[in-house]
């Protein structure tokens, strides 16, 4: 059966996104290091679907590069979009690039689970993550968390409302101090 990884960037204090959307605190040298042969790009090669909330699929669901981006910057997001793209939301807006789902949400997330294939990221955003942890269906958390500290911001984790016991499987680190950290849940 497929599994649902969150693979996410995190402060060290557990925002996803500054008070104002912002992710700046993705420093450059963090995002060079995300090219071909990153952790990152290994963990698109164990994944052959993206489920994004309706939000994160306007903000990056078509984020193409402006054109002074390198190479990896490019190949990468060529590598993001070429998995099959899902999109919850209350409001399902058809545009021939991805399958919307507005209904029978967690019938329709184990339907895909019992599909041929790779692994799904659960892109996000925040309270989608959360319903998903609420359901149970996040099966694994890949978080590589930054060295900073926002004080406020948009949490990973705002609405979870019972205790999910992991195992740390992996950890690592990057020149740029960024730990990444692998878990399941137990």
């Amino acid at each position: 059966m497929r599994k649902i990884i969150v693979n996410v960037a995190v402060t060290l204090d557990g925002f996803i996104e500054g008070p104002n959307g912002e992710i700046d605190w993705i420093n450059n040298d963090a995002a060079a290091e995300m090219g071909e042969g990153s952790v990152f790009d290994q963990f698109l090669a164990t994944v052959d679907a993206v489920f994004y909330g309706r939000i994160s699929y306007d903000l990056w669901g078509q984020y193409k590069p402006d054109s002074n981006a390198t190479t990896a910057e490019k190949n990468l997001w060529q590598n993001v979009h070429s998995k099959t793209k899902y999109v919850f939301s209350n409001h399902p807006a058809e545009d021939g690039k991805a399958i919307f789902i507005s209904s029978a949400i967690a019938e329709r997330v184990h339907e895909i689970k019992q599909e041929p294939g790779s692994n799904i990221w659960l892109y996000g955003g925040g309270s989608l993550i959360s319903s998903f942890m609420n359901e149970g269906l996040v099966d694994a958390f890949q978080l590589a968390v930054y060295p900073v500290i926002l004080g406020k911001g948009k949490p990973l984790f705002s609405t979870v409302k019972n205790k999910i016991d992991l195992n740390l499987k992996e950890i690592s680190t990057s020149k740029s101090g960024v730990a990444f950290m692998n878990y399941e849940r137990v």
